[in-house]
């Protein structure tokens, strides 16, 4: 029995090389008698006398040279195995060219050749099995003392394959895959790991006690994942994802790669299908300005415009650390050195005037706002000045400097407000729109709900609620709102931009509204904790300007389809541009005053839907 305590020390140096020797004189004896099979003349047997200790010692020199005795056993690899074979070879070379030159000499051999060849076969394999065998050992013990966790692998195919192999090769980890689960090839086995039907999932969580389920291959169907996912967590059972295959190191996974999935994989919609043609047609040779350049919605519009061969990239903000790091990933990371950012105020008509006599912006991706509806609920005053003011002084200078294409991103809180933020921005909808009849400038407005990662948006506030431990803070039981992400809507604005003709208001299939607390509780999960055990959430009351549902459309308007599936355009109003602006030319003016009461009753009067809610305004109703 060999004992594993001692293959887990390191083995004296000295003691290795000995034993190395020591095979070396079994092996040429064991060559002997196979080649006489296992009767060796009286002559041959004469000759061992000093034949073996020429042997010896050439091996022995050999060794030393190499040093392949210096290998630590436990972690022998096929590199180490193929120094021992280049050392034996080269010392049996050497014993051959010591026969060529005694036969040149005394006309006689001193090994035969055939003894040498077996010699060199029995030799290199008993070295290099014998380390391999040590090394298994060594693992074996490490693993017995190990809780394994049991793993099942979703795909059956060459990924799942690798994932299974990568698993295997890290010596700090105690995962022991027990299954696949693939639908088209349930029943075989690779690898030696029988393949199940993800119709028996359950079973084979509960048959196998599993604690991992690694997704190895992306789903089609995303219900179908999203079920998968959903019975795991239900269970217990934490999820993780490998990457895709481009983003394996050097064609390679590595388990650092295999990551747990995102509440944003939960909440995935199949790909969006773009018209890159006709994007590349709008966007290509032309100086684009994106105001809130540096903000989550701003600065993605950007990466997705690098794409369409601008002429020039204008990012506009306020923020000077965020606008230089975005900046500097544009051109370190996406290679696109066209971009020029400026740090100013979209409520400065003097800086702003400026900026359109020097860079000779074309079209106008308008995504600077405040947005945040408690924030502007206590200081209509900024929501005014930057959503209505900061809007208007662009909406007039694209008109003025004859801008192709000004495209403002609104929001569905736009939609019967009940808040400051969202009336704000329904007046900006509506200065735009009514504009668009008087300009040359096509003026398009894309609205959209929440997007799930944003700044300020609810899926960040969560994470950083469950790394403190606690508590979830969910305003209401019964709130509900949209997600996308923020790629999937910048790729729809870009979409909705480059086939609007102006005056309409695009809106999104934002999908199916979710439940906040829902939300909260599949973070928890994922997270690996029990609500109620490890954590808890806590319901807080609807802030000031806040509603359980947030809409996408007024009852007063219905939609008309676009070319694309989930893209449509909003039947809205009209309203007549002279009144519009004398209205929020008054509203700017009195906002001046600083009387929040007097700023939020002429907001009402330009948009009589608004109707205040948990505010101090709804007085004003």
């Amino acid at each position: 029995m060999i004992n594993i305590n001692f293959i887990k020390k390191y083995v004296p140096l000295w003691a290795i090389l000995l034993f190395d020797v020591f095979i070396s004189l079994i092996s040429i004896v064991i060559a002997y008698f196979l080649r006489f099979n296992f009767k060796i003349p009286p002559s041959y047997i004469e000759s061992l006398v000093y034949i073996l200790p020429i042997i010896v010692s050439c091996r022995l020199i050999s060794y030393l040279l190499s040093k392949t005795y210096t290998g630590i056993i436990r972690y022998t690899s096929t590199k180490d195995a193929l120094r021992i074979f280049i050392t034996i070879l080269a010392g049996t070379i050497f014993l051959m060219l010591l026969n060529l030159v005694l036969y040149a000499f005394k006309s006689v051999f001193l090994i035969p050749y055939s003894i040498l060849i077996i010699d060199l076969a029995i030799l290199t394999s008993f070295l290099i099995v014998v380390r391999f065998t040590i090394k298994a050992l060594y693992f074996e013990s490490i693993s017995v003392k190990k809780l394994f966790k049991n793993v099942i692998i979703y795909g059956g195919d060459e990924y799942g394959l690798a994932t299974k192999r990568t698993l295997e090769r890290d010596p700090n980890q105690n995962f022991k895959v027990v299954g696949y689960i693939d639908n088209s090839s349930k029943g075989k086995t690779i690898d030696g790991i029988e393949v199940f039907s993800a119709d028996n999932l359950e079973k084979i969580i509960e048959d196998f006690s599993v604690n991992y389920l690694i997704l190895a291959k992306k789903l089609k169907e995303i219900d179908i994942e999203k079920e998968i996912i959903d019975t795991c967590l239900n269970k217990n059972i934490t999820v993780l994802r490998i990457p895709r295959i481009n983003e394996w190191i050097n064609g390679e996974l590595s388990f650092k790669q295999i990551k747990q999935i995102k509440i944003e994989d939960l909440l995935e919609r199949p790909p969006i299908i773009l018209d890159n043609k006709k994007i590349n047609q709008t966007v290509a040779g032309k100086n684009i300005l994106v105001t809130g350049a540096a903000g989550s919605i701003g600065s993605e519009i950007v990466r997705q415009l690098t794409k369409f061969s601008p002429k020039l990239v204008i990012l506009l903000d306020q923020a000077e650390t965020p606008l230089y790091n975005l900046e500097l990933e544009i051109q370190e990371s996406l290679n696109f050195h066209r971009v020029e950012a400026v740090i100013g105020d979209i409520t400065d008509e003097i800086r702003m005037r400026k900026l359109f006599t020097v860079l000779e912006p074309q079209i106008i991706y308008h995504a600077a706002a405040y947005k945040h509806v408690p924030m502007m609920e206590n200081n209509p005053y900024e929501a005014i000045r930057t959503n209505v003011k900061g809007t208007k002084i662009l909406t007039d200078l694209a008109d003025e400097f004859k801008i192709e294409k000004f495209v403002m991103i609104s929001t569905d809180k736009a939609v019967h407000p009940t808040s400051v933020m969202g009336a704000s921005k329904r007046i900006a909808e509506i200065y735009t729109q009514s504009f668009n009849l008087y300009s040359k400038t096509q003026f398009i407005t894309t609205r959209f709900g929440n997007v799930l990662g944003s700044n300020g948006s609810v899926i960040p506030r969560f994470k950083k609620q469950i790394e403190r431990g606690g508590p979830i803070t969910v305003t209401h039981p019964e709130i509900t709102r949209y997600f996308m992400t923020i790629p999937e809507a910048c790729q729809l604005v870009l979409e909705a931009s480059a086939f609007g003709k102006g005056g309409e208001i695009f809106i999104f299939d934002m999908g199916k509204s979710v439940k906040i607390v829902d939300l909260a509780k599949k973070m928890i999960q994922l997270s690996g904790l029990t609500l109620g055990v490890d954590i808890q959430i806590k319901f807080t009351g609807l802030r000031p300007g806040e509603k359980l549902y947030e809409e996408l459309l007024n009852e007063k308007e219905n939609t008309i389809a676009t070319h694309h599936p989930q893209i449509m355009i909003a039947k809205v109003n009209s309203y007549p541009y002279e009144d519009v602006n004398a209205q929020i030319n008054n509203l700017i003016d009195n906002n001046l005053k600083h009387d929040n009461f007097l700023s939020v009753k002429f907001m009402k009067q330009l948009v009589p839907e608004f109707k205040s809610k948990n505010s101090e305004y709804e007085i004003l109703d």
